[in-house]
């Protein structure tokens, strides 16, 4: 393409995923983030420290960003299911779903994201029903702070295991969910598709009107291999699904199908995170150069 990726996409990155909790210190990781200007966005997740969410909002309010916030950690860290068939567990992943909502406002974000938790064949039905009840009151509640809610497509069998879930069971639970709420979307993600034995085109077709935001990376989905799962390693790894061809058949879909708005573009995030020993600025690095090598060679 001749004209910029950031005319038609927000580009963003996960910054705890880039930048692991363990290895780097959340306000340097924010600042180095946002003092590159080839991000138009950045993803955080919840704050332990008041003082640093402190610190973190005043750098976002002059970085001139859009700012999105992830609850999936409030869930994952903590193993509590918004889809759980017992209801005071449920309630309990409902609750930290509103707390994540207040955060997210206090940081001037716009939306929330989250995932489904999992789940089992007997009760499936369930606790199908039990994330329509949590989903729809953290909708509501967003949207009394004007705030959007996505939840983003995970693997069903392989690692989260979540309910949602495969392409077709993700369109029933949005068209159910858009028939109680006008601030819920789907978040997508270019590395759970190796994981749900799914393509891009078949994805992205399947859940057209109801797409709101997506993630880009990788996954290795060969058992045996390092890194199996879904543990976002940069494009490229051994044994890996994703690298630079995959990235530009996904943006050949997006084309097709529309996605390309320069006038309300949509939020486009890189969810890869350094392996082991790796350097997570390296990977961020490496992981721009495959954008724009991928973004170079997709046709007028």
């Amino acid at each position: 393409m001749k004209e910029s990726i950031h005319k038609y996409f927000q580009i963003g990155t996960i910054q705890w995923m880039s930048h692991p909790p363990t290895d780097y210190d959340v306000v340097d990781s924010v600042k180095t983030i946002a003092c590159d200007d080839y991000f138009d966005a950045i993803e955080i997740g919840p704050f332990k420290d008041g003082a640093k969410r402190d610190k973190v909002k005043s750098m976002l309010e002059q970085a001139h960003m859009k700012v999105c916030y992830g609850a999936q950690p409030r869930l994952l860290s903590t193993g509590l299911n918004p889809n759980d068939t017992d209801e005071k567990g449920r309630k309990l992943a409902e609750a930290t779903l509103l707390e994540a909502v207040d955060e997210a406002e206090y940081l001037g974000a716009g939306a929330i994201a989250f995932l489904a938790g999992k789940w089992q064949e007997e009760t499936k039905e369930l606790a199908y029903h039990q994330l329509i009840k949590t989903t729809k009151t953290v909708c509501d509640y967003a949207a009394s702070k004007r705030l959007a809610v996505n939840l983003e497509v995970f693997d069903f069998d392989m690692d989260k295991a979540a309910l949602i879930g495969p392409a077709p069971l993700a369109a029933r639970f949005a068209a159910d969910m858009r028939t109680l709420c006008n601030n819920f979307g789907l978040l997508v993600d270019l590395s759970h598709f190796p994981t749900t034995y799914e393509t891009s085109q078949f994805v992205i077709r399947t859940l057209r009107p109801y797409i709101t935001h997506f993630h880009i990376g990788n996954a290795v989905v060969k058992q045996g291999c390092e890194a199996y799962g879904d543990q976002h390693p940069r494009f490229g790894f051994p044994e890996s699904s994703n690298d630079t061809p995959e990235l530009l058949d996904f943006f050949r879909v997006l084309k097709e199908e529309g996605f390309f708005c320069a006038e309300k573009p949509y939020t486009m995030s890189f969810e890869v995170k350094p392996w082991k020993d790796e350097d997570g600025d390296v990977i961020l690095a490496g992981t721009k150069r495959v954008i724009n090598r991928a973004w170079a060679l997709l046709e007028d």
